[in-house]
């Protein structure tokens, strides 16, 4: 009895140690460095270190604001994410219908009918801001923009975008139900660039022609890319900009340099110059002000004895990288890493479940964690394991 209880107390306190390591993984939502004020005229802005999710500066982030064409970000995502589940391909076919081939607004003219590759509307949609593409798209992958939308607002609530509500998937209307924050699109905009940076090789294009094939014949049509960004700034690498009379000049713009990723979302600019201006102001406080400290946790771990298991031992191995941001000018050559993990491991143990911590340290403070987990499940042993064990010493 007394052994059990010594397992059980063993058990609590491994556990609160990994809470309380794992909490210090994830810095504060809102970090203002320095208190700094940089005086932006656009309604709402943030900026976000992309591998971290660290926001490094905002204002009015949460404001929850019309967010015009910015809306196809969260399509991007649902069409990258299925593609990456195997349920999409690039090569697919897309057919285009009657009502994708009516959307007003920004369009590449695409007629009732008309079929283009999934990677030439995903074109349309990142570089001309197609409506009429973003539809289509929409309609191939969930059968109708309806319930297209309505995996919208599902992937939105499970990002934990909790000031967002989409009613269509191009960002055309200006119905009050449909809205977002500038924190809300830099998290989708993380999703997306971080899971899926692919979508990179498409927000990079300036201009590329198109082929419209059609029963009027074949047609060459030019996409343009709205994103001035990546002819105004050397390190702009996407994403999308947006625009309507309720919304004003949206932008998320991507950005890198030094090995750092940056996102800057821009919400109700008062016009298209302000919008761009103003987030090469967020860009370059961010990669001014930004270090990045990065372990990829690839040395070998020790082998943790195993009691009571059919497994004299386990193997263990890290979660994944550690990342550290820094804005406040630190050394990062301090940062030390040290492992937490118990004398020995008793059985059964499930491959994944966590072993003990990686902790890390900038001088005496702790800056995170990472867990270190199991390798493989090692079963408990039982009274013919036991036996076999015992057979075998004799035999030696």
């Amino acid at each position: 009895m007394q052994k059990r209880k010594t397992r059980i107390q063993r058990r609590i306190a491994l556990t609160c140690t990994v809470l309380v390591g794992v909490l210090a993984l994830f810095p504060a939502s809102t970090v203002q460095a320095g208190g700094d004020s940089l005086d932006l005229s656009s309604k709402s802005v943030i900026l976000m270190e992309e591998s971290t999710g660290q926001v490094i500066y905002e204002q009015n982030a949460t404001e929850r604001l019309s967010p015009a064409s910015i809306t196809k970000i969260m399509t991007l995502l649902l069409t990258f994410e299925a593609i990456g589940q195997g349920n999409a391909s690039l090569t697919d076919q897309v057919i285009v219908s009657e009502y994708a081939s009516s959307m007003g607004g920004s369009q590449v003219y695409l007629a009732q009918g008309e079929q283009q590759t999934l990677e030439t509307m995903i074109k349309c949609i990142v570089v001309s801001s197609g409506n009429d593409a973003s539809v289509a798209v929409a309609e191939h992958i969930a059968g109708s923009e309806e319930a297209f939308v309505k995996k919208m607002n599902e992937k939105a609530m499970a990002l934990g975008m909790v000031d967002t509500h989409f009613e269509d998937c191009c960002g055309l209307t200006e119905s009050d139900n449909h809205y977002t924050t500038a924190k809300d699109v830099a998290i989708m905009s993380r999703e997306l660039t971080y899971y899926y940076p692919e979508v990179l090789n498409f927000s990079g294009i300036w201009m590329e022609d198109i082929v419209h094939e059609t029963p009027r014949g074949r047609e060459v049509f030019g996409l343009s890319s709205t994103n001035k960004l990546l002819k105004q700034y050397p390190y702009a690498t996407g994403l999308k900009t947006g625009f309507t009379s309720k919304a004003m000049f949206c932008l998320s713009a991507t950005a890198t340099k030094d090995g750092i990723d940056l996102i800057a979302v821009i919400m109700g600019a008062p016009d298209s110059k302000t919008r761009f201006s103003e987030a090469q102001v967020l860009l370059n406080y961010g990669f001014a002000l930004c270090k990045l400290y990065v372990d990829p946790n690839e040395d070998v771990l020790p082998q943790l004895p195993v009691e009571n298991g059919k497994e004299d031992v386990v193997e263990l191995r890290y979660q994944g990288e550690y990342r550290y941001l820094d804005i406040k000018g630190s050394d990062l050559s301090r940062v030390t890493k040290q492992l937490e993990l118990p004398q020995m491991a008793e059985a059964p143990l499930r491959e994944g479940d966590v072993a003990g911590l990686a902790r890390y340290y900038l001088g005496d403070v702790q800056i995170g964690a990472v867990p270190v987990l199991y390798a493989s499940t090692v079963e408990r042993s039982g009274y013919l394991d036991c036996f076999l064990d015992i057979l075998e010493l004799f035999l030696l």
